[in-house]
């Protein structure tokens, strides 16, 4: 499922930030950055993923 997030974090960065922390404040910083420009959503994306962040609403 990690692999698979880490994909998505490259390909579609909100999507993989949405499949790690939900629809959190995490999710909204990351389409800001995405739409500002793609690289770093990315960034963010991955450090989402690879860092193991959880949703701060207890799921």
């Amino acid at each position: 499922m990690k692999v698979l997030k880490i994909v998505l974090a490259i390909l579609l960065p909100p999507v993989a930030a949405f499949m790690q922390v939900g629809a959190t404040t995490q999710f909204w910083i990351n389409i800001v950055l995405t739409l500002l420009f793609a690289f770093p959503g990315i960034i963010h994306a991955l450090w989402l993923v690879l860092t193991d962040q959880k949703s701060s609403t207890g799921k």
